[in-house]
């Protein structure tokens, strides 16, 4: 049972008369498997170490599940099973909970079990010598499946969380019509149009741009952060010593105002603590936590997100950065979720943490661990919370993966930014506004409009298109287009920004066209973009119904009509990397096997970066990253960095740095795992 749980250890059970062989061929068979199974690598740098246990020999009887003493108190119930075995209720309880009659030692079958299925209690099936056992239900619920380790209290409300810093809650807010922050540029499609032309779907390209990071490092926005960590069976072995070195990671490169709460989910979830500050003793009480962790049980996503809602929103305080972060290696066994209604519940229970007055949207990122994850439920989650799902298939490289979410987490200089787009010229109405999976509208006359940006990471970018049409003119040789502004907050300051809103975009309008007019090669680029990302989504579709075959001349297509489009023509680097990509998805078609196994998630992992113009962590060849330029900030590169740094475990056939950052070239081999270049 022990090895089953991933302890690394033979259970000790009481030898009787009646079992003296069962248990000695038992002994024999553990110390073969123990024999077998593999060496679990140890952190150097992170400071965690995998649990070790050792054989417990004591003279009083011991539950075979916990290998803890079994005394007959008031307090702990004790069940002795018609096969004889013992266990404490408690422990037993959560392997009948799903009606599963199997000792868990002998594999004898019970016709009695702990459990009734009547009445609003449960009890313990006890003999005179034993003390009966009444649980509720919502007791019994917040013990099914949960390692002994972890059956602590749990308060009814969330709110024991630690205090957050003082002085950044004590800045005053206030408007501010001054521009400073964020950078915005836009580009008309053409500079000319002759006044006796009418252009149709006229483009203009808004790229906004966040300012760096500041070098003070206590001046940046102190975060929140809930990790679910799954520790079902399967992460059993490696993965859950680089889960533990992945988290070490992150705990380590929290500062002291940022505040961390975990959770750990198999077949239930359970908050292993509540939001604390990272100072030295927070993160050493938080890392002998984490190191403690065991795997074993199923995959309740649903429980894991019920319980960061709960934590989310029952804190007493809340630093100006909040976030969420869920890995997950298998499927939801949930039974009340059906595959139909997947996107739906998950989307609810995404929509559960955004509550509470005016807070908004805090954004869950997902990882989809090895090759057996619900790609489809991951994506799901992050999609509706504005997260990313990422898709960490070589398993040595999650804490990569990690340090890139974090980096970007930790420099987060714009928050609540708000595009707006005005038509100047009275005649003029706007078509479309093109932004992937951000929030927009336009009023009742096509006259305004608005993107819902969100949060903006230390220099990143974000490129959106605006579609117009373009009537003939017969006086004016300029003509005034669009005026546009953003506003956000500032997380520091807590003041309101209000960048531009008083220049207007405008074009040429000659009595004669020209000859020959030059694309701007910035809005063609995007253009190529939203049509690779269009593309993407319709292969995925086909692929869904098993039209691998559709999906793969989808692709293909795409690809031709990007190269010849002019920025593929003049060899764009942007344009020549979306090519590369279409490949790249192609060849995890060939087979329903490769798409079932990593295919499907390659593709979900660059749709979310396609919508949210973020990267993500995803599979990837190295001819194929090699020209792909990343969504990579410098923030998130050099945590990248640091952790290729400090890793315990590293395969040269590995990395997430982009090949454009200021870094040493790493070694290529024929895989490697990095952030690529999505876009919408």
């Amino acid at each position: 049972m022990k090895l089953a749980l991933g302890l690394n250890t033979c259970l000790y059970v009481p030898e009787s008369s009646d079992d003296g062989e069962s248990v000695k061929s038992s002994s024999r068979s553990c110390s073969d498997a123990r024999r077998r199974l593999p060496i679990t690598p140890t952190p150097s740098s992170s400071g965690l170490r995998v649990s070790k246990y050792s054989d417990k020999s004591t003279s009083e009887p011991v539950c075979a599940i916990c290998l803890m003493p079994m005394k007959a108190t008031g307090t702990d119930a004790i069940f002795k099973a018609e096969c004889t075995h013992s266990f404490h209720y408690h422990c037993i309880a959560s392997n009948v909970k799903y009606g599963n009659r199997a000792c868990p030692v002998c594999r004898a079958k019970w016709k009695e079990i702990p459990l009734t299925t009547s009445g609003s209690c449960v009890k313990a099936n006890t003999n005179t010598d034993d003390h009966t056992m009444v649980m509720s239900p919502q007791q019994l619920h917040a013990y099914r499946n949960i390692p002994f380790l972890f059956q602590a209290f749990e308060p009814p409300v969330f709110d024991d969380d630690e205090r957050v810093n003082q002085k950044a809650e004590d800045i005053d807010s206030g408007d501010s019509d001054f521009n400073e922050g964020i950078d915005i540029k836009a580009y008309p499609e053409v500079s000319t149009v002759a006044r006796s032309t009418c252009f149709d779907n006229f483009s203009i390209l808004i790229n906004i741009k966040a300012p760096v990071a500041k070098s003070n490092l206590n001046a940046r926005a102190s975060i929140d952060l809930v990790t679910m960590l799954d520790i079902s069976g399967s992460m059993t072995g490696t993965k859950i010593a680089l889960l533990k070195q992945a988290m070490g990671f992150v705990v380590q490169n929290l500062g002291p105002w940022d505040r961390l709460s975990v959770i750990v989910f198999s077949s239930t979830a359970c908050r292993l603590f509540p939001f604390r500050r990272m100072t030295e003793t927070g993160k050493r009480e938080s890392l002998q936590m984490i190191n403690s962790l065991v795997a074993n049980g199923g995959t309740n996503i649903a429980e894991a997100l019920r319980k960061g809602a709960k934590v989310m929103t029952d804190r007493k305080f809340k630093n100006p950065v909040s976030s969420m972060i869920l890995l997950s290696d298998g499927q939801d066994s949930d039974p009340n979720f059906s595959p139909r209604k997947l996107n739906l519940n998950y989307q609810s229970l995404s929509s559960s943490i955004q509550v509470k007055n005016d807070e908004n949207r805090i954004p869950i990122h997902t990882f989809g661990f090895g090759t057996d994850h619900d790609a489809c439920a991951l994506h799901a989650i992050s999609e509706h919370s504005g997260g990313m799902f990422s898709f960490i298939e070589a398993e040595n490289v999650i804490q990569d993966a990690f340090a890139q979410c974090i980096g970007g987490l930790l420099s987060v200089v714009v928050q609540e930014l708000r595009v707006e787009v005005e038509c100047v010229h009275p005649v003029l109405r706007l078509g479309s506004i093109k932004a992937g999976s951000y929030k927009v509208g336009m009023d009742e006359n096509a006259r305004s409009g608005f993107i819902e940006v969100g949060d903006l990471y230390a220099e990143e970018e974000r490129d959106f298109l605006v579609t117009m049409d373009i009537p003939v003119e017969k006086s004016s040789n300029i003509m005034s287009l669009v005026k546009f502004r953003a506003i956000h907050k500032d997380p520091i300051k807590k003041m309101v920004v209000t960048v531009g809103g008083n220049e207007d975009l405008i074009i040429l309008r000659p009595e004669t066209s020209l000859k020959k007019q030059t694309v701007s090669i910035e809005v063609d680029r995007q253009r190529n973009r939203l049509m690779a990302a269009d593309a993407i989504s319709e292969a995925r579709t086909m692929a869904e119904r098993g039209n691998l075959t559709a999906a793969v001349s989808v692709l293909e297509e795409c690809r031709k009509k990007l190269a010849d489009s002019v920025s593929g023509r003049g060899g764009d680097r942007l344009c020549v990397g979306l090519m590369a990509e279409l490949r790249e998805m192609k060849e995890r078609m060939v087979s329903h096997r490769v798409y079932e196994s990593s295919g499907r998630a390659y593709v979900l992992s660059g749709l979310s970066s396609h919508s949210w113009q973020r990267a993500t962590a995803r599979g990837d060849s190295t001819e194929t990253t090699s020209i792909i330029q990343s969504y990579q900030t410098q923030t998130m590169v050099n945590m990248v960095n640091l952790s290729q740094t400090t890793s315990f475990i590293r395969s040269p056939s590995t990395s997430m740095v982009s090949p454009n950052s200021p870094k040493t070239e790493p070694l290529k081999t024929k895989k490697s795992l990095r952030s690529t270049h999505s876009f919408t």
